[in-house]
């Protein structure tokens, strides 16, 4: 009797400390982003921005009870590293993993991430074929390259451009994005006098820059990446060169200004879903208070808002669905989920494309500030 008193009380409390467990459990999510490398400050803004979420949704009791931990990976910015770093945090028990900013990156790891039944959210991976390869745990909350194409080719028609040059870097997205916007131009009898890519990471654009200027267009189209777009203005300016420049969102980062200098990134035109500080919704405005009260100044740029989406989207499919199973968040993600984000309404399609339309035309002005065009 004695026995089996003691073998139930060791039952309950065997039980009572599994529900204690079972309540107080982590949800492990990872966050994949470039901390070095030349997208560093993208990178660390989206670790800074997801580390405060998560800490607000702690400090309010976490997502049904159940504290939220971010394990942070850095990818470099260059797809060999993004495959180990994905390789680490795949064996680390985690539900899902925001990130990361790139698509020849997000390219990198996808694959990883679905052979462990991971859920992605990229939140800076814009390519088409990433949602065309049937992955259903892969989702985006940024835009697809076809969609900015078709933005790209109406604003230099707008623009009243015949003679257009695109340059490219052959990444998946800005090859991807050149190509698009190449098909829908020519498709409006535009002419396209130069297409080429230079080659990320090189100091000097000079050669490139003089043979844009023999094509003699009305307007270049780049379709790379900042850093690279701030030595072309800058290197353009200092040859004399006043032929304008509109930039795909990949340019959107103020980092741009910093290596062009001001007064030749002046007049550069960009396409990007809303910049920071052009975010009207009550929750982004919530959010910006609360970044700027912890770091002293905005984010530098919308990709890193982006994945604070992705934890929103993550949030959200947990709460409502009360599960951690890959299965039932993304059917909802896929069937169910609408939120207003940071960044507006979410919702995705059966491919894990965000629907809807967030591209803006900026300008540039005197003082280096992104000024969005009416």
């Amino acid at each position: 009797m004695k026995t089996r008193v003691k073998f139930l009380v060791l039952s309950l409390a065997i039980a009572l400390l599994m529900g204690v467990g079972s309540a107080w459990a982590e949800i492990r999510i990872g966050l994949m982003c470039p901390l070095t490398g030349s997208w560093a400050s993208e990178g660390q803004d989206m670790r800074d921005i997801v580390l405060l979420m998560a800490d607000e949704v702690n400090a309010a009791g976490g997502i049904n009870g159940q504290k939220v931990t971010v394990l942070v990976e850095d990818d470099g910015g260059d797809p060999r590293t993004a495959v180990s770093a994905a390789n680490r945090l795949a064996t680390r028990d985690i539900t899902a993993v925001i990130g990361t900013y790139g698509s020849s990156i997000t390219e990198a790891a996808q694959g990883i991430y679905d052979d462990f039944g991971i859920i992605q959210i990229a939140n800076g991976a814009t390519s088409i074929r990433l949602t065309q390869k049937g992955l259903k745990y892969f989702f985006r909350t940024s835009p697809r390259d076809d969609e900015q194409g078709r933005v790209a080719s109406e604003t230099i028609a707008d623009m009243g451009y015949g003679k257009v040059a695109i340059l490219h870097d052959n990444t998946s997205y800005a090859r991807g994005l050149a190509d698009e916007t190449r098909g829908l131009l020519e498709q409006d009898n535009k002419e396209i006098v130069f297409f080429d890519a230079l080659t990320p990471g090189e100091r000097d654009y000079s050669t490139i820059l003089s043979r844009l200027r023999r094509a003699n267009p009305e307007v270049v189209f780049f379709t790379g990446y900042y850093p690279e777009a701030g030595l072309l203005l800058r290197q353009k300016s200092e040859m004399g060169w006043d032929v304008p420049f509109l930039g795909g969102d990949a340019t959107n980062n103020p980092d741009l200004v910093s290596i062009s200098g001001t007064s030749a990134a002046e007049g550069f035109y960009f396409l990007s879903p809303p910049v920071p500080q052009d975010l009207d919704t009550p929750q982004a405005r919530d959010f910006l208070s609360s970044f700027n009260e912890k770091y002293g100044s905005n984010p530098g740029s919308i990709w890193a808002v982006l994945a604070g989406d992705g934890f929103l989207v993550l949030s959200e499919a947990i709460k409502a669905t009360g599960s951690l199973d890959k299965d039932e968040l993304a059917a909802y993600m896929h069937n169910e989920l609408s939120i207003e984000g940071l960044t507006g309404a979410i919702s995705f399609d059966q491919h894990g494309d965000r629907v809807g339309e967030l591209y803006r035309l900026y300008r540039v002005d005197g003082q280096g500030n992104f000024i969005m065009q009416e």
